[in-house]
């Protein structure tokens, strides 16, 4: 790895944040534009079961108030000026401010995405060095067909199945939730328990992917001259896969990191959902059928500044770790 180049990392920081702001803006823009041209109505939603005996005065007194007839042009407008400002708005389907909606659930969503990404880059390259120690070898046929087995698989449908194997057959782990059902506080032991499901399915949805480029990388480096040098010149052969091939190997996964992120939320809020896991699903999900446009419009804002934010450390990632690589040219 080389020196870190701090100025160029930040002009590269700089630009892609330059960058960044118009996409956000678009982004926003098409959340409300969408919301409007949905089916469902936000003031039944609002008003839930009491919209049923409601007539039809209190019911267009209620979207004024709400101010869905507005045109989602100035809903945006007003949205995004008081964005700027730091409020968010109100969830009318939550009954909370937004950045309460936000902050209680984000924790939750942002460690089961941590344990689940570490666990699926370091078992991914595990399992590849392994499968590229002997090409074609009983290990390497295992490891890949369970990896392109894994990578077609539904993720609903693997969380599924953890529920009936681990917790109805085996009764080795919770089924879901945050802590047990009595409990009255949240420790460290029953979080630790309960994550162990989700976070292990939300591995296994991205261990594929790690596991194949790790496969291929190392397996590339390890044909390459200066491997073989190292190999006549006696080098041990864990010197020579550790010491050479893995550091070469790996190049390639740095730039899967920023790719994978997208897919890991979509598997997070899938996960999330069969787990009854306390994070950002069930806002998500909330705030799209009830048609609630501050609420969705922070939470699509949110995802997209993490997708941007996963390209951007593997492009730092790569060139820290590539000398051939440039920042002024990313």
């Amino acid at each position: 790895m080389r020196a870190l180049p701090w100025p160029d990392m930040a002009r590269l920081a700089g630009r892609r944040l330059l960058f960044a702001a118009p996409v956000l803006l678009v982004v926003t823009f098409g959340v409300f534009a969408i919301a409007a041209a949905s089916p469902f109505d936000p003031v039944k939603a609002y008003a839930g079961t009491a919209a049923l005996g409601a007539d039809q005065e209190t019911l267009d007194r209620l979207r004024a108030n709400l101010g869905v007839d507005e045109p989602f042009v100035t809903r945006w407008w007003h949205w995004l000026t008081s964005a700027l400002t730091g409020d968010l708005g109100h969830s009318a389907v939550l009954r909370q401010p937004v950045t309460q909606v936000i902050g209680e659930r984000l924790v939750w969503s942002a460690l089961l995405c941590a344990v689940a990404f570490t666990v699926a880059v370091l078992a991914g390259t595990l399992l590849g060095v392994l499968a590229a120690r002997r090409p074609g070898g009983p290990l390497d046929r295992a490891v890949t067909s369970l990896s392109y087995a894994l990578e077609a698989a539904p993720v609903f449908w693997t969380a599924l199945l953890a529920v009936w194997l681990f917790a109805l057959q085996l009764d080795v782990l919770p089924a879901g939730g945050l802590t047990d059902t009595a409990s009255e506080q949240v420790t460290f032991g029953q979080v630790a328990s309960h994550i162990v499901l989700p976070a292990g399915v939300l591995a296994v949805s991205q261990l594929p992917w790690f596991t194949l480029y790790v496969r291929q990388g190392v397996g590339d480096a390890l044909a390459e001259d200066p491997v073989r040098g190292a190999r006549a010149r006696g080098l041990s052969e864990g010197t020579v896969l550790l010491g050479h091939a893995l550091r070469s190997g790996l190049l390639p996964v740095l730039t899967l990191i920023g790719s994978r992120v997208p897919e890991l939320i979509t598997g997070a809020l899938l996960v999330e959902s069969v787990f009854s896991w306390p994070g950002i699903a069930a806002a998500t999900v909330e705030a799209a059928t009830a048609v609630d446009f501050p609420l969705l419009a922070a939470l699509t804002v949110l995802a997209t500044a993490a997708v941007l934010a996963g390209n951007l450390l593997a492009d730092l990632l790569y060139g820290l770790f590539d000398p051939r690589v440039k920042f002024s040219d990313m």
